[in-house]
């Protein structure tokens, strides 16, 4: 006769080993999914990185592949960076025509406001776009393109254009205009954005000079 401890051990070994099994083909269909998935995903991935550099760097500008372009800089106080940063480069033929820089505006009202940001050669800005944020909805975050025009008007400037002493929100007595009574954010941006012009001006050498041999032409 079973004693009602072995059947309880019993019971615990059944249950256990049941428990087991669906765990052993949760974790089989997990994998199986992620495999069939990732792919997919990291294409969407792809195309949403490639959608946002033609934002800030126009088309006519290159004609290799962008996502192929992309070299590591160093931390730098101009670019607002603690770790390494991405950097795009925009080539038509043989000629470097632009680079996109991802950079931070540390001192936004919410925190860091992450930038990405169009230069070309001559040190102009071709375009600029917020990618993440925490400012307040409705009051700061007309930041993002997606909610206001508000960051086209950095397409065009460049150190001298406005003068240094512009480089500042209108209500500073700049050149940038900014809704009144959301001004710490703005200002953050209009920073950001001169400082990584700055960081360009002086690391301009160095930037295009890294191989781009395993670059390929866009098709």
């Amino acid at each position: 006769m079973i004693s009602q401890n072995e059947a309880a051990g019993r019971n615990a070994l059944r249950t256990g080993t049941i428990l087991f099994v669906f765990a052993l083909v949760a974790t089989a269909l997990l994998a199986f999914t992620f495999s069939r998935t990732q792919p997919t995903i990291e294409r969407s991935q792809q195309a949403a990185k490639l959608a946002l550099l033609a934002q800030v760097l126009p088309p006519a500008l290159y004609d290799n592949d962008l996502l192929a372009s992309m070299h590591s800089v160093p931390p730098d106080d101009l670019l607002g960076t603690r770790q390494p940063s991405a950097m795009w480069v925009a080539r038509r033929g043989d000629n470097i025509t632009a680079v996109a820089l991802e950079a931070i505006a540390p001192d936004g009202y919410g925190g860091n406001i992450n930038l990405i940001i169009g230069i070309d050669m001559d040190g102009m800005v071709t375009g600029v776009r917020v990618t993440s944020h925490r400012e307040t909805p409705g009051l700061g975050d007309y930041i993002d393109r997606s909610k206001s025009p508000w960051v086209e008007q950095f397409a065009g400037k460049s150190l001298t254009t406005p003068p240094a002493k512009r480089w500042k929100v209108a209500k500073d007595g700049g050149a940038f205009d900014a809704r009144a009574g959301a001004t710490i954010t703005p200002r953050a941006v209009v920073k950001a954005v001169r400082d990584a012009l700055a960081y360009f001006a002086r690391h301009r050498a160095a930037l295009v000079a890294p191989s781009i041999s395993t670059e390929k032409k866009k098709p």
